[in-house]
């Protein structure tokens, strides 16, 4: 006759290991997580001085070539004047946070296939 008490038993084990194992797996998915979230802000940095670098360059060249120190400096500063305006009309726009919004998502929840 089977013993109710190891069938208890073994079914307590049993969903001891499921918990556990369900820890580890949203350990696993929040530690990736947050790594792609440092990983994003640190392409971001970088991303940002490689701007910074090249607006400084292109502010110079257009220095040299106007023969002005300023106007180089000017032109680039109504450049990113211009980009800020349009991208302060276009914030509320679908098609641009549907973008933007879709591009996070992918980039910090979907991890690669382990296959490759």
């Amino acid at each position: 006759m089977l013993k109710i008490g190891e069938i208890i038993e073994t079914v307590k084990g049993i969903v001891e290991t499921k918990v556990e194992l369900v820890k580890y797996e949203i350990q696993e998915e929040f530690i990736g997580i947050v790594f792609r979230i440092m990983l994003l802000i640190f392409i971001s940095s970088v991303g940002l001085l490689v701007l910074l670098f090249f607006s400084f360059s292109l502010a110079f060249f257009l220095s040299q070539y106007t023969k002005t120190s300023y106007m180089g400096f000017l032109m680039v500063g109504g450049l990113y004047l211009i980009l800020m305006a349009v991208l302060y009309y276009t914030r509320y726009s679908p098609a641009v946070q549907r973008t933007v919004e879709s591009g996070l998502r992918s980039f910090i929840f979907k991890r690669r296939n382990k296959k490759n």
